[in-house]
């Protein structure tokens, strides 16, 4: 009996002429395909792209690193604000710094600068730094604390308000901290290395609480995108830290009494004064 393809010989295809048309499908294989691109990793590189600026000092045009918002997912928030990411640490990617004349800021305030601010950038910082060169398709944390450092240093020589360089501060003691965890994970991480890290994270996060503290009695708010009961909130939690306890307290009773402040804020309060008692109850 003649096959379903007997004749394909005479077109030549006589290869074909006893194939088997209906091939198992390969299925087995394909759900496997799907199976290990399920269990993929996204790495930080994922996470971030390129994206444009332009320097308000020296008008150069240039490109900085920048996470894409809608990709990363929130995990949680710490005590003292710092936000968790799956995947990624954002901290290490809110500076920007211009290659050119080395201006850098934290985004929210990269593009706002008056001529004179320029000028004494221009004297003062392009004049005499000497930029670090990296290639690397992600900013390690030893490049984006380099970054805050200098964003925090054209703060100071722009004669920045006292929130900017607070906020710079807070966010560089995030930053380390999150440094640190890295380095509690690498075996080629010395202690002294860890110890350093942790000593400079508690450094900023002190001259973030002075900053804040100097700020709140002279500007209004809102500051650094934060409102009235998030700006308490955050220096009853840093108040707890640096056993300023009076303080705290009073500032932990003002939310939970806030008819403004929200459910959320209230119960972080309630967990704050928790901890507040606590602590009295251990210096007594």
């Amino acid at each position: 009996m003649a096959g379903l393809l007997s004749g394909l010989a005479d077109l030549g295809l006589g290869n074909l002429e006893n194939i088997d048309i209906y091939e198992e499908p390969e299925k087995p294989e394909v759900k496997k395909k799907a199976t290990e691109e399920k269990v993929v990793e996204l790495q930080e590189k994922d996470f971030i792209y390129d994206k444009s600026w332009e320097c308000p000092v020296c008008d150069n045009k240039f490109t900085s690193k920048t996470v894409k918002t809608g990709r990363v997912r929130m995990l949680g928030m710490e005590k003292d604000l710092r936000p968790l990411h799956e995947g990624i640490d954002v901290q290490k990617y809110d500076v920007v710094l211009c290659p050119h004349c080395g201006y850098a800021a934290l985004t929210r305030y990269f593009p706002h600068m008056t001529s004179v601010q320029a000028k004494l950038i221009k004297e003062q910082i392009s004049q005499k730094v000497h930029l670090h060169e990296y290639k690397d398709e992600t900013y390690s944390y030893l490049e984006a604390v380099e970054r805050y450092k200098l964003a925090l240093a054209n703060a100071v020589v722009k004669h920045g308000k006292n929130s900017e360089k607070a906020y710079i501060c807070l966010k560089m003691g995030w930053l380390l901290r999150g440094y640190a965890e890295a380095l509690e994970t690498d075996e080629n991480a010395t202690e002294e290395e860890l110890t350093e890290v942790r000593a400079q994270e508690e450094n900023d996060i002190l001259n973030a609480y002075k900053g804040f503290t100097d700020a709140l009695q002279t500007e209004s708010i809102p500051m650094c995108g934060m409102d009235e009961t998030t700006i308490d909130y955050l220096m009853a939690a840093l108040g707890v830290r640096f056993k300023e306890y009076e303080r705290a307290s009073r500032l932990v009773a003002k939310i939970i009494t806030s008819p403004s402040a929200n459910a959320r804020t209230k119960d972080k309060a309630r967990e704050l004064k928790e901890e507040l008692l606590t602590e009295l109850r251990k210096n007594k």
